[in-house]
């Protein structure tokens, strides 16, 4: 461990701008536990940039954790282009407009053209700006569903798509030549405003945005009614305004809940505020149930996923539709649709990430689109659109889903889209009730077409340096096929870590079975813990629920 005491004293001496800072540090004085905590290393940056705790040190996010960020960023954007400019946005976190306010004074500073939102706005808006106004790069200050006590700093190349490996170790390395107290440049913010370094992006892009998200409308002339209400969150982040702007200009009828409107980085109503859990969306059920309304719909703080949940027809109690079944719903109906008007594409693809369920699978082969499998994480699926950009082939992409509630069907951004999520899922709901079938409804056809899939996720966390070689161990147990499932039979075993097709390398382990089931192994990359995904298709529900309890015995066996 480094010399914790020595950076504190330096921090104690030099952080002086921020009360909050000053008055931490101060706390902390002959505490060496929390002095160890909070600088025993700097906080980790990567191809997801910089997530953790507000607060001091250099293991926490605060303004000279973000000028010291900003600042390598700078170096390397200076490196790289002649004349650079970033855009940057931020959602409703605690200290998000402070943060985004610090990282364009370094920016201007170091003579880099800064087009900053003036109010929060989503993570696909930020990827729109960088796009539409030609940056070089951009940054999202958001740790999108974290806990209210996190904060992040987000870090986009210039085709509007999250930093690749490359790209972040090359921006690491000049982040690591700077002190933040005697290397960073930076500027006040209202002077770099008068003097044009800094400009606020003008509303017409979001006018420009929304648009955009509109023409993502696959009814292609169908008529629908849209006489039902709909329940919508925010989760008190940056949703409000492009979410409601276009559903009420489509003529959808939309009930925000009150609570969960403004924006609010304490999220008072849900302490988690991640629409792919429950707690999180509770409070919008209980409306739905007042307004007797059949759809309720919710935004994580940076809308950039989407949660919802449909009242069932059976029990007339409401059922939270996950990742992966939304996925499949948006994929079977965006295909439909596509070939029932003749919109198909030559030679049409989808994407969605290797821990998202194989259903995907059949369903593409029924309508003649190919699957592209990428790793973990959005940015994969963004990557691979700039790939069939530069082959001038981006018209046959359709549709791209992770089973962690991102979908995207357009080009126009290269992360995530709510806003287009949420405009499609109102779509396809609406399309269905005119026809009399609820998504759950629709659901359970899919399932009786294509067979029963489920999908499940288990975590295995590993402490300290005992707990990292174990991971290991266990990690290599899987890759040489030595983990066995009596009952079932292996059809092959894919390594990422041999990199495969136009992927990077990996640490990832695919067991494909010759039933049709699918696991994943993978490390985290952010946590010591290993993440075990499950795929599984049965007759039913029941059928997969006691598979997966065989195939967890058998691993937790291993484990263990």
């Amino acid at each position: 461990m480094r010399e914790t005491l020595s950076i504190f004293n330096i921090w104690r001496t030099y952080a002086v701008e921020d009360k909050d800072l000053v008055s931490e540090l101060k706390e902390m004085e002959g505490k060496k536990e929390a002095i160890d905590d909070a600088f025993y290393q700097e906080l980790e940056f990567g191809t997801g940039g910089l997530r953790g705790v507000i607060g001091a040190g250099t293991n926490r996010m605060n303004i000279y954790v973000v000028r010291k960020a900003s600042q390598g960023f700078a170096n390397y954007l200076n490196k790289n282009f002649s004349h650079p400019s970033v855009a940057i946005s931020y959602d409703s976190r605690i200290k998000s407009t402070l943060f985004a306010k610090t990282a364009a004074e370094v920016f201007a500073a170091n003579n880099i053209k800064v087009h900053i939102y003036k109010e929060l706005m989503p993570t696909p808006n930020l990827s729109y700006a960088v796009r539409e106004l030609h940056c070089s790069g951009g940054i999202m200050v958001t740790a999108s569903h974290n806990p209210s006590k996190y904060n992040g700093y987000k870090v986009y190349g210039q085709d509007g798509c999250q930093i690749t490996t490359k790209a972040a170790a090359d921006i690491l390395s000049e982040i690591e030549k700077v002190d933040p107290f005697n290397d960073v440049d930076y500027c006040q913010f209202e002077l770099a405003l008068q003097s044009n370094l800094i400009s606020y992006i003008d509303d017409s892009l979001h006018d420009k945005f929304i648009n955009r998200v509109e023409k993502e409308s696959v009814l292609f002339g169908d008529e629908i009614k849209k006489d039902f209400k709909i329940i919508y969150s925010p989760l008190n982040g940056t949703g409000l305004k492009p979410v409601t702007t276009i559903l009420k200009k489509n003529g959808y009828n939309v009930f925000v809940v009150p609570e969960q409107e403004k924006p609010d980085g304490h999220f008072p109503t849900c302490p988690y505020p991640n629409p792919e859990i429950r707690e999180a969306m509770e409070l919008g059920i209980k409306y739905a149930k007042r307004e007797k309304a059949d759809l309720f719909i919710a935004t994580d703080p940076d809308c950039d996923r989407v949660g919802t949940a449909v009242r069932d027809n059976k029990t007339n109690s409401f059922v939270l539709i996950n990742g992966n079944q939304m996925g499949i719903l948006l994929l079977d109906y965006i295909c439909h649709q596509r070939k029932s008007h003749n919109k198909m594409p030559k030679h049409p693809i989808a994407i969605k990430t290797i821990v998202t369920t194989d259903m995907s699978f059949p369903i593409a082969k029924n309508y003649g689109v190919s699957i592209k499998e990428v790793l973990t994480g959005f940015k994969y699926i963004g990557e691979q659109i700039l790939f069939l950009e530069e082959k001038h082939l981006e018209n046959q992409y359709i549709f791209g889903f992770e089973e962690s509630y991102g979908y995207l069907s357009g080009t126009y951004v290269r992360d995530k889209d709510a806003v287009n999520g949420v405009y499609l899922i109102a779509e396809m709901y609406s399309y269905y009730k005119n026809k009399g079938i609820s998504l759950s409804e629709k659901l359970e056809e899919l399932y009786n077409e294509y067979g029963y899939y489920s999908s499940y996720l288990n975590s295995y966390t590993f402490e300290g340096i005992e707990g990292a070689k174990k991971m290991k161990v266990i990690i290599e147990k899987f890759r040489n096929n030595q983990v066995v499932f009596p009952e079932l039979h292996i059809s092959k075993v894919i390594d990422y870590q041999n990199g495969i097709d136009d992927l990077p390398k990996s640490n990832v382990i695919k067991i494909i079975f010759e039933e049709g089931h699918s696991i994943v192994v993978r490390p985290s990359g952010t946590e010591p813990k290993i993440k075990i995904y499950f795929s599984l298709i049965g007759k039913s529900n029941e059928d997969n629920n006691a598979l997966y309890e065989n195939l967890l015995e058998i691993i937790n066996k291993e484990i263990q």
